[in-house]
């Protein structure tokens, strides 16, 4: 049993990871708005969240190879093989840089409900010192172990809030396990699952060295995705506190008032908990990247935990993070930027793990995808088509100043993309 939860711990860190202030404020923001009627499509996004996660732990798990290994394995003798490496490596990297500012801002955020005399680079100042000897002095393994008790101590506080609302349960399960998008709810639905399935957490789930059996890794990851999923839903149904527009503040205030001083302390805790957490994970997640996509077997000593070449790209990180962090200022530019390269690159991804996990040179035929799984993870990928195109889109409205295209003609579009890619994926697995 020690064991167990040790392992769940250990696969936390993806919880971890998507669970940060832009999950907090999306998934507030859709309780605020709408109740408890887009509870569905976090259900959903956890699930597919798993999907790709698992796909990408089991060819660790049973081939020896992390994701970044496997794509060179198979593609790295191309020029456009090469080209997709590199994009890869692009995309998360300046994803997770321009991210960290968010994830730095919302800590403080989650501090300054409690302390709001402290300046604020003082508080970032403490944050990236804090984050910054956990990343030096500590392994990947303790990292993780970490992170999922900051997880634990995260979700207990939104949990508890979340009952101390007192919640109808009729009404959630009436209301939330129906999938409906409610008017202008599209971009919400989008952004819930967008921040639960994200690129880099693929690298990361795949890049975390572990000595579990394949099934006690499923079992694990499983349980501690599902505790993320439940950690969203609960902040959701936080969310539901307030109405019109979400704040922290305001949502702190109203907490406050319905459940006295300790509705804020807990969203104090459980905020400043997230944006600590994805401090750390995005720039861990970004050195497991590339040490994934860079590193060679025969020279693996030098993209070590300890080695330079790792630690310099998680500073780097870190300390782009910091930089805008003590300016308050949020990087537009580059999230634009990183959201039009996620958006190419997220598909790319989950196409490419459909095509691993039915791959001999990668998985003997008996860790394979079946039939069900293909199904599933096909109707991820078409989510995946979807997301992407829709902050692609979005991105390039933000640059070039043009309208984006409606909701339900960026649907019909992903679907035919999902055709187009998924008729060579057939052909393959008929094969």
């Amino acid at each position: 049993m020690k064991q167990r939860i040790l392992n769940i711990l250990f696969w936390s860190v993806i919880s971890a990871a998507f669970i940060g202030p832009g999950t907090v404020t999306t998934a507030a923001s859709a309780g605020a708005g709408f109740g408890y009627a887009l509870i569905w499509a976090l259900i959903f996004s956890t699930i597919a969240c798993y999907i790709l996660q698992e796909a990408s732990a089991r060819i660790t798990a049973v081939s020896g190879l992390n994701l970044g290994q496997a794509m060179k394995q198979e593609y790295g003798n191309s020029r456009a093989g090469n080209w997709l490496i590199w994009l890869a490596l692009i995309a998360i990297l300046s994803g997770c840089a321009a991210f960290e500012a968010g994830n730095i801002l919302g800590a403080v955020a989650g501090l300054t409900l409690v302390s709001g005399s402290v300046p604020v680079p003082f508080i970032v100042a403490v944050i990236g010192i804090t984050a910054g000897i956990l990343l030096w002095k500590g392994t990947v393994r303790q990292i993780a172990k970490l992170l999922g008790m900051i997880v634990a101590i995260m979700g207990i506080c939104f949990v508890i809030t979340a009952i101390m609302i007192a919640p109808s349960l009729s009404d959630i399960f009436t209301q939330g396990f129906l999938p409906t998008i409610p008017d202008g709810s599209e971009i919400l639905v989008l952004g819930l699952i967008g921040t639960t399935v994200v690129p880099y957490n693929i690298f990361l789930g795949s890049g975390l060295k572990h000595a579990q059996s394949p099934v006690e890794m499923k079992l694990s990851l499983g349980i501690a995705i599902g505790l993320g999923g439940l950690i969203s839903i609960a902040i959701l149904v936080t969310g539901t506190a307030i109405s019109g527009d979400f704040t922290f503040e305001k949502l702190a205030s109203t907490l406050s008032q319905q459940l006295g001083g300790y509705g804020s302390l807990l969203l104090a805790i459980g905020l400043f908990g997230a944006g600590l957490s994805s401090t750390l994970t995005a720039a861990l997640a970004a050195s497991i990247t590339a040490k994934s996509l860079l590193s060679d077997s025969e020279d693996a000593s030098s993209w070590s935990e300890t080695s330079l070449k790792f630690r310099s790209v998680w500073m780097s990180v870190l300390g782009i993070g910091l930089l805008f962090g003590v300016m308050e200022l949020r990087p537009v530019p580059v999230i634009i930027l990183a959201q039009a390269l996620n958006g190419i690159i997220l598909p790319v991804i989950a196409v490419i793990l459909f095509l691993l996990m039915n791959n001999s040179r990668v998985l003997p035929k008996t860790h394979q995808n079946g039939t069900f799984q293909n199904l599933l993870t096909g109707i991820v990928v078409w989510l995946s088509i979807l997301l992407g195109l829709t902050n692609l889109l979005r991105a390039l409205s933000g640059i070039l100043g043009f309208a984006v295209l409606g909701q339900t003609t960026l649907t019909l579009i992903s679907g035919v993309l999902f055709l187009v890619v998924i008729v060579p994926v057939m052909r393959r697995l008929i094969r």
